[in-house]
């Protein structure tokens, strides 16, 4: 595998295969119509940019995925970002970012208004009970796809596929140190260093962590702390954020109620793009159309700062045979808990045999019709939670 990567390096295209504008235009688009969650839409950049297009070579496209899982925040987004900053570096990394999020947080603006106007929405959870049990076959195929380009029949990155997995499943949630801990692993165990710098890399944006839960004025000020703070300290894919969201938007500041907070994650669901701008309805929620500003860029600005800080030192050092062992081994974790994440989410989303149906669908679909355009499976799901949800006796 590693064998690969200066191969893919030498037959890389230079920046004239494309401008910064049709990368703009294709981040537009994927944030438009781009369903199905991180795993999903880091799916579709690998599928259009680097297979279709040949707008970005294999191994960049690796080292981003890996330097999204390593830093906190929203993996997909962070994925956009870096991909802008490969070959336009702050510029593209900026444009690149603000058009992959900026479509569904228009979208989300708008659900919280008409929201707050008619007070809940009770077709919503039709929607989402189609949608969630589709958006789990999705998730499914893509983690199937993910692993089996990624991890092959390495023994080593088996173990910690399956390791990371389990914790996922177990804590329900993503436990940093099992990435940090399998890049080292895999590092040690190939690549054995001489230490020196090769690992300053990762040091530097840890410092600026713990800097960031510090102001405290009124509301928007509270709102403005704490999604900088969950935008900080979540890892992986963007549906992390929703347990740990739920601990500070219901349980700590009471801001929502239960059913208003799985509404909002409802909403995240049934908009494409990045997960994690379900923060922007909470917001608006809370604070209106400000609370929505205030509570995205909270969220999205540390995930930037985290993708272009540590950008330049991952293409300088990249290629050296230690980060390559320790970018495979923060991969193989990340692919496991992104399927310990098909679970967790799974028994959430999946409450009886109609939605389990639905999944197994979804799947069989995307696995007979590989071309098969996601957008249409989540309107179909839409659809048919909208007609099996009262049926079911829900209301």
């Amino acid at each position: 595998m590693n064998d690969t990567t200066s191969n893919d390096m030498t037959s890389a295209p230079a920046s004239t295969r494309y401008t910064l504008w049709q990368l703009v235009r294709y981040m537009l688009a994927l944030g438009t119509w781009g369903f199905g969650g991180p795993v999903a839409l880091a799916g579709y950049m690998y599928r259009d940019l680097v297979e279709r297009r040949g707008w970005i070579s294999e191994s960049d496209y690796k080292e981003g995925l890996a330097l999204a899982q390593l830093m906190p925040g929203p993996l997909a987004a962070q994925l956009a970002i870096y991909l802008g900053y490969v070959h336009h570096r702050v510029i593209g990394a900026t444009v690149a970012g603000l058009a992959f999020v900026l479509p569904s947080f228009f979208m989300v603006v708008a659900l919280g208004a008409a929201y707050v106007a008619y007070g809940g929405i009770g077709w919503m959870q039709a929607v989402f009970y189609g949608v969630g049990a589709a958006v789990i076959g999705i998730i499914a195929m893509s983690a199937y796809k993910l692993t089996t380009k990624n991890i092959g029949k390495d023994k080593l990155l088996w173990a910690i596929f399956l390791v990371s997995a389990a914790v996922t499943v177990i804590t329900k949630s993503e436990v940093v140190w099992v990435f940090l801990g399998a890049g080292v692993l895999v590092w040690l165990w190939r690549a054995p260093p001489k230490f020196g710098r090769n690992l300053h890399s990762f040091a530097a944006p840890i410092a600026a962590w713990f800097a960031l839960d510090t102001i405290d004025w009124h509301k928007l000020g509270q709102i403005g702390a704490y999604f900088a703070y969950a935008g900080t300290f979540v890892f992986g894919s963007g549906l992390a954020i929703v347990p740990f969201l739920y601990g500070g938007v219901v349980k700590e500041y009471a801001w929502l109620t239960d059913r208003q907070f799985v509404d909002a994650v409802a909403v995240a669901m049934i908009t494409p793009g990045p997960v994690v701008i379900t923060t922007g309805f909470i917001g608006y929620l809370v604070g209106g159309f400000w609370g929505a500003v205030v509570a995205a860029i909270a969220t999205f600005v540390p995930c930037y700062l985290f993708t272009i800080l540590p950008a330049p030192y991952f293409k300088k050092y990249g290629k050296r045979r230690g980060i390559v062992a320790f970018v495979d081994g923060v991969t193989a974790a990340a692919i496991g808990a992104i399927t310990g994440a098909v679970i967790v989410i799974g028994q959430r989303s999946i409450t009886d045999w109609v939605s389990a149906a639905l999944a197994v669908i979804t799947i069989a679909v995307l696995w007979r019709f590989k071309k098969f355009p996601e957008p249409v499976i989540v309107l179909i799901a839409a659809l048919a939670g909208l007609v099996l949800y009262p049926l079911l006796g829900h209301h």
